[in-house]
């Protein structure tokens, strides 16, 4: 039986190679995110293989007590860390009593699609997600197509921090060599791109590389590869679509498509999250074709969720998740179905750009997500201060206009009379908060809600540290 996990064990240490280590910070919201390469590194490591053979352990006895049939798919990105923190978990999930179906090398979107594929309740995938190389962690889930929310986080994580496993016989390995390819022909079936179109697949030599190439090939078009070389030292840049550039925010491309859709799918609802344009609510195409849009809490399984409970078409999250049910999609966020439904929208519209349908957006100025530093253990008593603090501006004015809602599902998002913005939430996956303004004014207007609203009441409590962006 493994032991009651460390919350903190000295690296290179006896200890440390024959105990489990797991901070509990790790266990966020709706997946798990830990420090790994502590080893050379000022910041400590927050969890070592043991402490993942026994978080595997702890999936293991959750899948079980959740009543599931214990047949898990599991996969991993391409950190150079991944791998072996993979096969330390299937270690545990296995001595659970799982039957671990490994696809290997995989996008997240592959190891949901394999869920359907394969006939598997539940779903374990080795990544960091967003966060930068030397994080790792776990997406999971055992109700396909959601992934993991809070409730079952919280039970995984009293699991694991009191040591309360449940091995069991019959658990087992299985290797799927072929999930690629076929994952690759599912996303490209049925789609027959008639306009001849360039794309430029930019995979920042991650995982998407061994993917995204192939799969737009079968949809018909030309492709210019850029870093789709596999290399885990990731040289040009961390392969992050929600970093700093002069790309279209991912928010304006999910409106481009609510628009296209909802001619398409007249009636349909669309899901956003808070960080996300307010340009949604008074679209005048979306109006006219009689949509409906939602914002909701920030979190890849939050929008799943909530797309999945309001029968919603499609939902768009600001930093690239983005989410097709049925006709178009799983349910589950997919960057080959965006890519897809991105490239059929340009063929239904053979005369547009995408600068052209960029352009009949409207103006709205959308700062890049700002990240000041703040503790785990504190970062949700602090971000509830700053919420009733906002709340009680409700009617009062911000820079000259009015306060008219405090919006305060995730976070704090503070609307002005002209339709402007700023957001302060937690962030769900590193020590640190997300902020964000949108100015209906001008570019001036947006760094001033920043420079002279947002920064200096969040710098009010000392436990928000230095900003990893600044505009």
């Amino acid at each position: 039986m493994l032991p009651k996990p460390h919350a903190d064990i000295a690296p290179n240490t006896l200890e440390f190679e024959i105990l489990p280590l797991v901070k509990p910070t790790g266990f966020r919201e709706y997946d798990a995110r830990w420090w790994f390469n502590g080893i050379g590194h000022e910041k400590a490591p927050e969890l070592n293989l043991t402490g993942v053979q026994a978080l595997g352990l702890g999936m293991a006895t959750l899948f079980h007590e959740l009543g599931v049939e214990p047949k898990v798919v599991t996969g991993h990105d391409f950190r150079s860390i991944s791998q072996p923190i993979k096969n330390a978990l299937i270690l545990g999930m296995v001595q659970g009593g799982c039957e671990v179906l490994d696809v290997g090398l995989a996008l997240s979107p592959m190891v949901y699609w394999s869920q359907f594929e394969l006939d598997c309740a539940c779903c374990a995938l080795v990544t960091a997600s967003h966060n930068e190389y030397g994080w790792t962690g776990v997406k999971m889930g055992a109700n396909r197509p959601r992934t993991f929310g809070p409730d079952e986080m919280g039970r995984l994580k009293e699991i694991v921090l009191n040591g309360d496993f449940q091995p069991r016989a019959d658990g087992g390995h299985f290797r799927v060599d072929d999930m690629r390819e076929r994952y690759i022909e599912s996303v490209a079936e049925g789609v027959s791109i008639k306009r001849p179109l360039k794309v430029i697949a930019a995979c920042g030599n991650g995982t998407a590389g061994a993917f995204a190439p192939d799969a737009l090939r079968k949809m018909g078009v030309e492709v210019i590869e850029m870093d789709c070389n596999l290399d885990n030292t990731f040289p040009k840049y961390n392969p992050n679509p929600d970093n700093t550039g002069d790309e279209i925010f991912a928010d304006k491309i999910g409106r481009m498509l609510a628009r296209d859709l909802s001619k398409e799918y007249p009636g349909a609802k669309f899901v956003v999250d808070v960080k996300s344009t307010g340009l949604y609510k008074t679209d005048p195409v979306l109006q006219e074709n009689g949509s409906t849009v939602d914002y909701y809490k920030t979190g890849h399984s939050y929008i799943k969720r909530r797309t999945t409970d309001l029968d919603a078409l499609a939902g768009f999250e600001k930093s690239g998740h983005f989410f097709f049910r049925p006709p178009i999609g799983l349910g589950y966020d997919d960057g080959l179905i965006a890519a897809k439904a991105i490239l059929e929208m340009l063929d239904r519209n053979p005369d547009k750009t995408m600068a052209d349908l960029k352009s009949e957006l409207g103006i709205a100025c959308t700062s890049l997500t700002m990240s000041p530093h703040c503790a785990d253990e504190v970062k949700y008593d602090v971000i509830e201060r700053i919420v009733e603090e906002y709340k009680t501006l409700l009617g009062t004015e911000i820079l000259g206009r009015k306060v008219v809602d405090v919006n305060t599902v995730n976070g704090a998002r503070v609307t002005l009379e002209d339709g402007s913005w700023v957001l302060a939430r937690a962030s769900s996956n590193k020590p640190e908060f997300a902020v964000v303004v949108e100015s209906m004014r001008s570019e001036e207007d947006m760094i001033a809600l920043f420079r002279e609203e947002e920064k200096p009441r969040l710098a009010k409590h000392p436990e928000i540290g230095a900003y990893n962006q600044e505009i």
